[in-house]
């Protein structure tokens, strides 16, 4: 099921002038297109925003909606409510690839919550273009090392076996690493999902600093698994 989410304004409907919160898509009253609204991703599928979600729901909200919104349910429609289907649509696809996948859905709720997410955010600007998590400092600096020196080697046609198996074992404990984030940011959506304000804060810290930890550690298995792949 599908959880609704209650606005604290209703939006009045264009056709029928009753207010409703249930829906940013459609008047639940008489069912007539409404004008995309200021509200987020969560709202275009009726959700309160959570970060644990019932995708088989989802998709099936996906496709009633994406149905409901065709164009050919709109051919003799007014113009307007034909660009509203237009814009709605956009809206739809766009709230659901980013709810779909964990990642993005965990991303996007923090950003409402107030949350920098990004590399910009992440110590990688200009002001400081290289921050690596302090325990992995020593081991970064020896990976780079030898990441450069088989791109050396490849580039006058050589190969060294041992260097090859020692990236080889990095890579295998990259995706390790990567997979005890992906578990750890699974146990804070349910802290912050169910817990009240003061622990959601900390919760909402946590996982700003394991998606930072992540895209770090994402970075580093892209090179290796390049540089392998050459």
């Amino acid at each position: 099921m599908l959880n609704v989410l209650d606005s604290a304004v209703p939006v009045e409907c264009w056709s029928c002038s009753i207010g409703q919160s249930t829906t940013t898509l459609f008047c639940p009253h008489c069912s007539k297109i409404q004008p995309p609204s200021g509200g987020n991703y969560f709202t275009v599928f009726s959700l309160t925003p959570h970060l644990n979600i019932d995708l088989a729901a989802l998709e099936t909200e996906f496709h009633r909606l994406s149905r409901k919104l065709h164009p050919d349910r709109f051919a003799r429609a007014t113009d307007q409510e034909k660009e509203w289907s237009l814009a709605d649509t956009a809206l739809l696809n766009d709230a659901y690839r980013t709810l779909k996948e964990p990642l993005r859905r965990t991303e996007y709720l923090l950003k409402l919550e107030g949350s920098e997410i990004g590399e910009e955010f992440a110590g990688k600007d200009k002001a400081n273009p290289s921050r690596v998590p302090a325990d992995l400092l020593e081991e970064v600096f020896e990976l780079n090392m030898q990441l450069d020196e088989m791109r050396m080697a490849r580039k006058v046609g050589e190969e060294d076996p041992a260097l090859h198996a020692s990236l080889t074992e990095a890579k295998n404990k990259f995706e390790a690493m990567v997979n005890d984030v992906d578990q750890d940011l699974r146990k804070e959506w349910t802290n912050w999902d169910q817990s009240d304000q003061t622990v959601r804060q900390s919760s909402q810290n946590k996982m700003v600093s394991l998606l930072d930890r992540r895209r770090y550690l994402s970075n580093l298995l892209r090179d290796v698994t390049e540089t392998l792949g050459a």
